[in-house]
């Protein structure tokens, strides 16, 4: 059996399948899934819902996982080919206690992953993932007789619940790409089914991933999006990931938004309807929310918040927030909007709305937005069992470096926030941010300027330049 303590994340589980984990090892997992549902509902039957992403290999794990639940004692519900936002869903509409997604999301072609929930709507947190890696390696499994039922046509539902209660009246000519991945099987139709004029790109299922990773932040989607979006003259571009809980957008131009600005550009749409909301941001997005002035005139408040899916879900519930908003492009709707988790097709839907509600083009919206000088998320490797120790060793150094008044391009950091690794602040708003990837061996560089590209520029080439001094990183996935 193999099964790399490793593929433990903060808040779901990623392997490379069989160099990392094998299908022993998944059944395990199973075994330690069910064992922890079982405990945390007090039912020796608990209904688990499953389902799977478009990879090759992606059934075989399911199935695996699936014996690991059945053995403990779980009623096990196959929604079959499914988007996490699907299965998430099937929690709230059939009333079942769990949901594990078989998914490894936007990771490369080789990755597997489960993404896995017992409250409705919030998947694992990090006490429930080191609780599930305690009970699968230490082997603390329940039995008992569970079984197995497959739920068939649920994909109708989940559709229909999108298109039924959001149609639009203008026409919209929207460019749905899913990058070969299972978005492809239902994005282009529900778009299509509130109003939308769909130009298809890349929607054929293809697990090989032959034109680029089904990842709205990888810049060779974003750019064949953007070329798509001219050449036929479309109003919006959407890009979706492997299992269809992000969203990426290009507008009618051309232009590759970060999703973080989409975030604040839907915030500002639902202000005037929705006064006294709360939103919540992860620490990689743009710092206009605080200081949007429409925002603040409707007594929004808009709370920054530690990045990842779960992180931020969980704090839209907690605070009863309105919405949430990732850079990554997960995008969260409460009610009445949603039901609280992740739903990419649901943030594209969101969009449609803004454009229809303003009545403007996408870089008319854009340009109400006070200008900043954005880099995309960079990724610099770095193990696993390293990451966290480089991301502290960072903390201490920014924090340092506030102390003894050292400046980066002439401006002196005026405020450090380390509520998920390090998010440092200049004199004019300027920031950068140093933190460890939830799911990659990796971390994450963001950087932001509200003065110049160049600052923006200058305050990577800082973050670089302690990063290469630890010793601890390699290559970059992509770089400014």
């Amino acid at each position: 059996m193999k099964i790399n303590p490793n593929g433990f994340r903060e808040y779901d589980a990623r392997w490379i399948f069989e160099k990392e984990i094998d299908l022993e090892g998944i059944t395990n997992l199973g075994k330690g899934l069910g064992s922890q549902v079982i405990s945390h509902t007090k039912k020796e039957n608990p209904r688990v819902i499953v389902g799977h992403d478009y990879r090759s290999y992606s059934e075989k794990i399911k199935k695996a996982l699936t014996e690991g639940l059945v053995s403990t004692g779980c009623n096990v519900e196959d929604l079959g080919l499914s988007l996490s936002p699907m299965v998430y869903f099937a929690q709230f509409n059939l009333k079942s206690d769990a949901i594990a997604m078989v998914t490894a999301s936007h990771n490369e072609n080789g990755w597997t992953g489960v993404k896995m929930g017992i409250q409705k709507g919030l998947t694992h947190a990090p006490e429930e993932m080191s609780e599930l890696k305690n009970i699968t390696l230490k082997n603390r499994f329940k039995s008992g007789k569970g079984s197995i039922k497959k739920i068939n046509n649920f994909k109708n539902i989940y559709m229909q619940e999108l298109i039924k209660k959001n149609k639009i009246k203008n026409n919209i000519k929207a460019v749905v790409a899913c990058g070969n991945g299972t978005a492809g099987v239902f994005a282009p139709n529900i778009l299509e089914g509130i109003g939308c004029e769909v130009v298809k790109l890349d929607c054929e299922l293809d697990w090989s991933f032959p034109k680029y990773n089904p990842n709205p932040e990888d810049l060779k989607m974003l750019h064949a999006i953007s070329k798509a979006v001219k050449d036929n003259n479309a109003d919006i571009g959407f890009g979706f990931d492997g299992d269809g809980d992000r969203c990426g957008v290009i507008d009618e131009i051309g232009n590759e938004i970060f999703s973080d600005k989409i975030g604040l550009l839907i915030a500002r749409n639902l202000a005037p309807k929705h006064k006294n909301s709360k939103f919540i941001v992860d620490v990689k997005s743009t710092g206009l929310y605080s200081k949007d002035k429409i925002l603040t005139d409707n007594q929004c408040k808009t709370i920054y918040w530690k990045t990842g899916h779960s992180h931020i879900k969980r704090k839209v519930h907690a605070e009863k927030a309105l919405a949430g908003f990732e850079k990554s492009g997960h995008f969260f709707f409460n009610q009445p909007l949603g039901y609280g988790y992740d739903d990419g097709i649901n943030s594209a839907i969101q969009v449609c709305h803004l454009l229809n509600d303003q009545n403007k083009k996408m870089s008319e919206l854009m340009k109400e937005l006070p200008n900043t000088y954005q880099t995309p998320t960079m990724a610099p490797f770095c193990k696993d069992e390293e990451k966290y120790k480089v991301v502290d060793d960072m903390v201490k150094k920014v924090q340092n470096l506030q102390k003894e008044n050292i400046k980066i391009d002439n401006q002196k950091i005026t405020e450090v926030l380390t509520i998920n690794g390090v998010r440092f602040s200049l004199e004019d708003g300027s920031w950068g941010l140093i933190r460890a990837s939830s799911n990659k061996p990796s971390l994450v560089v963001v950087t932001e300027s509200p003065s110049s590209d160049s600052r923006k520029k200058k305050i990577f080439e800082f973050i670089d330049g302690i990063l290469q001094k630890s010793g601890k990183i390699g290559e970059y996935d992509q770089k400014i």
